[in-house]
């Protein structure tokens, strides 16, 4: 039943790379519309996930990790985060309470400051921290840095207090109606949350040798036939020598990845599907306008 106080928004994730934003918004929306991987500034442009309560809805905004900008799709990455800043009623300050304190991190807090947003401070990756003691002098800092609304200690990855951060992030939004329906748990379209499971394998198959080179497209999503969802991806790389180590000896890599990623899309949409995999060397994608808007990296 909801409220008559019922309160509604949306809410920028913001914080460094790697800090656990995407593996968060996964776990809050129960569904993978972000990819995830253990190597920082792999969240590209603004996914939005839904978590709609008795109490309230919230409508998340995952960012690009905060970081120095380089290719022109650094650049458009960077505009992304501060976009979300501007049009958000709450932001969410991410940091990883397991590292220390470097640069990156003032800065990010500084964004904080210049936005006015009330904002909820989150230490992720408390399950990597075994002394919980350790948090009190990170929580000095920053309470000293910064007027946070709330200070909430979590576990992204284990889902600890998840259900806490959701309560005090909905009492800091404007008593309103929903924004989407009850049962939306995002306004990506499949096209797009396909190439994102596709690009979250490709991550976890090609460990250290493709970082960052790499982008996905989902050139067709066919649904005529009711049995099987047809989908062709495209997947960018700069180089021949990439393009060798996706496919891998024999294939075998493209293979896992695709074999991978049909498993969690067929799971998202409940049937079948047919996923083909093809990879295009376009050289230097990062820096070209008009690549940069077909994977949907915009300005």
């Amino acid at each position: 039943m909801i409220s008559e106080n019922f309160r509604s928004g949306y809410v920028a994730f913001i914080g460094r790379p790697n800090a656990g934003k995407s593996t968060l918004l996964n776990h809050l929306v129960g569904e993978k519309i972000a990819a995830v991987s253990n190597k920082p500034q792999t969240t590209r442009h603004k996914i939005q996930g839904i978590v709609t309560s008795g109490e309230g809805q919230i409508v998340f905004v995952d960012t690009p990790g905060v970081h120095k900008p380089g290719y022109l799709l650094n650049r458009r990455m960077m505009s992304a985060v501060h976009d979300a800043i501007l049009s958000v009623d709450v932001l969410v300050l991410m940091r990883d309470a397991s590292v220390s304190t470097g640069n990156g991190d003032r800065f990010v807090i500084d964004l904080v400051k210049e936005s006015e947003k009330p904002t909820v401070l989150v230490l992720n990756k408390i399950d990597k921290v075994k002394d919980k003691k350790e948090l009190l002098p990170l929580i000095e800092f920053y309470s000293k840095e910064c007027d946070f609304v709330e200070i909430v200690p979590i576990s992204a990855l284990k889902g600890e207090a998840i259900d806490n951060l959701l309560k005090q992030i909905t009492k800091h939004l404007p008593v309103a109606e929903a924004i989407f329906g009850e049962d939306e748990m995002t306004d990506q379209s499949m096209r797009t949350l396909v190439a994102e499971m596709v690009r979250e394998k490709i991550l976890q198959t090609t460990g250290d040798e493709i970082p960052y080179v790499t982008a996905v497209v989902t050139e067709k999503y066919d649904e005529t036939d009711p049995t099987v969802t047809r989908i062709h991806c495209a997947i960018f790389v700069e180089r021949s020598s990439q393009k060798g180590i996706i496919i891998g000896k024999g294939g075998i890599k493209l293979k896992k990845i695709g074999t991978e990623a049909r498993v969690d899309i067929e799971h998202l949409l409940g049937k079948k599907v047919f996923l083909q995999l093809f990879v295009k060397v376009v050289e230097d994608w990062r820096n070209r306008p008009q690549d940069l808007d077909e994977i949907g990296v915009l300005e």
